[in-house]
């Protein structure tokens, strides 16, 4: 056999197995797809020995291999590969057990007895949280839409005491109701979401497979002349070269990392799927504001190749603030980067601000000393790529807006972005009244999500009446073409399903333009 292009170890390995031996060794995954040079191989004899059943699962999850997920941040672990490519995070592998606990046909437990404890901790909250839905028990709160359970509950019928959740459907494997009496009874009501809570039971699960596959490599930046099609998730993957991802579940898992940097690329790319015809749901004034944006991040080309002779000026990086940013200031950077990979020759400054922005950071960095320098205590990321930096404050914008922190706004350069605001929700909105006017005189693109259309049509009714006609719409409320294909259960209320980046719209501050007209003449 010639060894030209097989490693030594491996040659070695495969010429024991043909004497009835077989290796095994570590692994590891490091940048692009090459091994690591250490290896150890034991030699063990190839003798098949019968397993019993539950080990036989275990054993069938490293056939299956999927994708290492993180257990409550979404903290997915990817290998992006490619020039600019930011360098890879340390390996966890070595502080975390490398035990398999799940394979892709056991997937399915309830939650009270699922094999992963964070699960089980959740199945208590929501037994101690969670009240049942049926309509012979008393409303425990307002209901806050058309779709929420307590507006079923009237006081003509109502007339059982609030109970906590107890019992678990067999079939979706969550706590939904009170007993199985109550779950009989309401079974009609509860088989419209019973299936959509089993998909959402198993893709929990699946977060904590433990396993890794050959789809935890992301593109890296292509040349100019392919183009990406950003028609939908499957046209987008496809043309930005991304490994085929021939599992529904695993697209969704991915899906519910990429809709936060694609929500915002699909918007402020110029092959947009949102444009000004018919059903296109972008405004005059959108494309008005979004084509300023957009002939600052598409520069034409300048000849320039990189070298010195060849050097030319660049513009500012374009700024984009994400205003009360959680899950998403959390993302592995490899998920921001893709961002950038969409738009050639442009800078990108990704700036997180809000209380809970670094709640969930992987690396648990301290939060920095304000000092005249620093007043408001940013963490600077500037090294992830050349054109890629990432500022985290912890700060409410309003305050930082008052002493001109971020001043001045260019409609050509910034843009702001609120992912899941809740704007109407009567819990939040009074944390919104203060920044949404600062926000408006800056006279720079908002774009807004949602996680359902309720949720959406609510924070857009709520923007439209206090700011008594101050508002330019820019793109109508809808569905999100690049929201997340999966689905969240909301701990405190089961039944509550809910998708990221469900919907989209976005607002600006109202424009007021001089006109000349026929009286100025006159008197000229």
């Amino acid at each position: 056999m010639q060894s030209g292009y097989t490693c030594q170890g491996c040659l070695a390995g495969l010429k024991r197995a043909g004497s009835g031996q077989l290796f095994a060794g570590n692994i590891r995954y490091g940048k692009g797809v090459g091994i690591s040079s250490r290896r150890q191989y034991t030699p063990i004899k190839a003798k098949i020995v019968p397993l019993p059943t539950q080990q036989r699962r275990r054993q069938g999850t490293l056939e299956a291999g999927r994708t290492e997920m993180a257990d409550k941040d979404l903290n997915l672990r990817f290998t992006a590969t490619g020039p600019g490519t930011p360098k890879p995070q340390p390996e966890e592998d070595e502080q975390r057990p490398s035990r398999v606990l799940l394979s892709q046909d056991n997937l399915f437990h309830s939650f009270s007895r699922s094999p992963i404890p964070s699960i089980r901790r959740r199945a208590a909250f929501m037994k101690s949280h969670a009240f049942c839905p049926h309509p012979d028990h008393r409303q425990t709160r307002i209901a806050t839409s058309p779709h929420d359970p307590e507006s079923r509950k009237t006081a003509s019928r109502s007339v059982q005491a609030p109970m906590h959740v107890n019992f678990e459907c067999p079939d979706c494997g969550l706590p939904v109701y009170c007993s199985e009496d109550h779950w009989m009874d309401d079974y009609e009501h509860h088989s419209e979401i019973c299936d959509t809570l089993r998909q959402a039971n198993e893709d929990d699960h699946d977060l904590h497979a433990g396993c890794r596959s050959s789809q935890d490599r992301w593109p890296g930046r292509q040349i100019e002349e392919i183009v990406p099609n950003m028609t939908n998730w499957d046209t987008y993957l496809y043309t930005r070269e991304y490994t085929a991802i021939n599992d529904e579940r695993l697209l969704r898992q991915v899906t519910r990392l990429l809709t936060y940097p694609m929500t915002i690329g699909s918007i402020l790319h110029e092959l947009s799927p949102y444009n000004i015809r018919r059903g296109g749901r972008l405004t005059v004034e959108g494309l008005k504001s979004f084509s300023a944006l957009r002939y600052t991040m598409h520069p034409p080309r300048d000849g320039s190749d990189g070298s010195i002779k060849t050097l030319r000026p660049r513009a500012p990086p374009v700024r984009i603030f994400i205003l009360g940013a959680r899950a998403e200031s959390s993302l592995p950077r490899a998920c921001w980067v893709q961002l950038e990979y969409l738009f050639h020759r442009c800078a990108i400054h990704l700036i997180f601000i809000g209380p809970e922005s670094m709640s969930g950071s992987r690396d648990s960095e301290p939060i920095p000393e304000r000092t005249p320098r620093n007043p408001f205590g940013g963490v600077v990321e500037d090294g992830i790529t050349p054109d890629t930096k990432i500022t985290t404050f912890t700060e409410y914008y309003h305050t930082m807006h008052k002493a001109q922190y971020f001043q001045p706004f260019d409609p050509y350069f910034d843009c702001f972005v609120l992912f899941h605001p809740g704007l109407g929700h009567p819990a939040s909105a009074h944390e919104w009244e203060e920044t949404i006017p600062q926000l408006l005189e800056t006279k720079v693109p908002i774009i807004c999500t949602g996680y359902t259309e309720w949720d959406m049509q609510r924070d857009k009714a709520w923007v439209e009446e206090k700011m008594k006609g101050e508002v330019d719409i820019l793109m109508e409320a809808g569905e999100n073409t690049f929201r997340s294909l999966r689905w969240d259960l909301n701990d405190a209320d089961p039944g509550d399903l809910s998708c990221g980046n469900w919907g989209v719209w976005a607002f600006r501050g109202k424009r007021y333009e001089a006109q000349m007209g026929d009286q100025f003449f006159k008197f000229v």
